[in-house]
Formats: C-alpha cells, sequence, structure tokens
C-alpha cells in the first residue's frame, strides 16, 4: 500500500460533509425541520472507492492493487512513462479511453508508427492489454526522448488525455495556476506567501486570500469591546506580562 500525496480524508470528508449541510438546509426551508450530521472519515473514503468496488463486483475478486496503472484494467496504454533528462519526478501519465478507439491511432501517428495501427497485435483493445509490456515499451521509447513538459503538450495536442507528473515546487511555480488566479500570493505580515485559494469560482472570480490573525493580534479589541476594559489597562497587561 502507497499512502496517496493529497489529504483525501481530510478535504474529502469536509466536502461530502459541506454538500450534505446544504441539503440539511434545503430540507429545513421546506419542512422546519432540523437534521444532526455525523461522519466518519474511513466511511466517507468508502464513498471515493467506488471504482474499485465496481472491479470487485465485476470480477468476483478483491480488486488487485495496480501501482499507476487504472484499477479498471481495462486499456492500454495507460500509467506512467518516463520522460528526460530521467529524474525522479520526469514522468508523464497517459490514459486512453477504452470508450475512444481513436486514441491508439492518434497516438501511433504522433510517435511516427503508423503501421502500428492495424497491426493485428495492437488494433485492438484487448489485444493492447494483452500485450500490456510491449505497448507501454512503445510509449516509453518515445516518452524518452522528449521533457514532460514536450511530451504532455504533444500527446494532448492530438486529443489524448495526458499530464505531467509535477511535484509542489513546480506547482508553485507554474504560471498558469497564477495567471488564472489559482495560485495567489498573499500579503503577510511576516512577508508575502504564495499558497492555492478555495478552486470554487464564484461568480467567475476565485476567492483573494487573506492572512488569518497573528497570535493576540486582536486582544485588545477583544478586551475592549466584549469586557469594556480601558486603554490603559491594556497597557498595564501588557507590561506585567499577561497579554
Amino acid at each position: 500500500p502507497s499512502k496517496p500525496g493529497p489529504s483525501f480524508g481530510d478535504t474529502g470528508t469536509g466536502m461530502l460533509m459541506a454538500i450534505t449541510i446544504l441539503g440539511a438546509l434545503h430540507d429545513r426551508q421546506r419542512t422546519g425541520k432540523g437534521r444532526r450530521l455525523q461522519v466518519a472519515m474511513q466511511d466517507a473514503m468508502l464513498h471515493y472507492m467506488r471504482t474499485c468496488f465496481a472491479v470487485q463486483a465485476r470480477t468476483g475478486k478483491a480488486a488487485q492493487r495496480r501501482g499507476g496503472k487504472t484499477v479498471m484494467g481495462a486499456n492500454a496504454p495507460s500509467g506512467l512513462y518516463q520522460c528526460k533528462p530521467y529524474g525522479p519526478n520526469d514522468w508523464i501519465y497517459v490514459m486512453t479511453s477504452r470508450a475512444n478507439p481513436e486514441h491508439w491511432a492518434r497516438l501511433m501517428k504522433l510517435f511516427k508508427r503508423e503501421e502500428l495501427i492495424e497491426d493485428p497485435r495492437y488494433a485492438t483493445g484487448p489485444a493492447r492489454l494483452e500485450r500490456e509490456a510491449e505497448v507501454d515499451a512503445i510509449v516509453t521509447e518515445w516518452t524518452r526522448q522528449h521533457t514532460k513538459e514536450e511530451a504532455m503538450a504533444l500527446i494532448s495536442g492530438v486529443g489524448v488525455p495526458a499530464g505531467a507528473v509535477f511535484d509542489t515546487m513546480e506547482l508553485q511555480n507554474d504560471p498558469s495556476f497564477e495567471k488564472r488566479g489559482i495560485m495567489q500570493v498573499m500579503e503577510h505580515p511576516s512577508g508575502p506567501f504564495k499558497m492555492p485559494t478555495w478552486p470554487v469560482r464564484v461568480d467567475g472570480e476565485t476567492a483573494r486570500i487573506k492572512p488569518s490573525p497573528q497570535l493576540g493580534q486582536h486582544s485588545a479589541e477583544v478586551l475592549s469591546a466584549w469586557l469594556g476594559v480601558g486603554a490603559d489597562e491594556i497597557d498595564a497587561l501588557k507590561r506585567d506580562g499577561v497579554l
């Protein structure tokens, strides 16, 4: 088993609860009755495993772990392919769909291997699955001649799903995210800080990120507005180390 990089448990569970809250609020407007909502992270993660359970239902066996391959295991080529300069993150994920037989032909035209389009060894989805290792070798031979950025642009350019494997630094410095307002530079009291905003646009706009309050930033306002403590007393509390 391999731990996924993103925090599916925290964020995924929260999003499922948020949409359930919205449904409960809508129902309350209609019926006048509230709801008590509970969710367990483990239960929420089952929701995101629907493809794995679908494989089990189809085969009658537990879904196998397939690393970078799709758990459905129904199409080839599909998976991670190495790119130059062959570093730890120099990979591209390519996926062809069993619902679109044109993907194979498009790849072979791009690779200048048109003779393989109608080759009976690879012409159909089942045939390619039987020779998946050979198919992967054909794709890898081509991808290793390109950087992941070049390969992504070329493969997606002919209508085949493909995405370069980016590490966090590459994602943070990718100009497209900043241009579209997803990655933002927040003016923080400790200095500028770059981070992603909430991904959902509202009326076509992304939410602007603001810094959270620093420790004790609003102590004086709270003591004054909530407790009626005067400015002189607040200054004395600060001098005595209470605040």
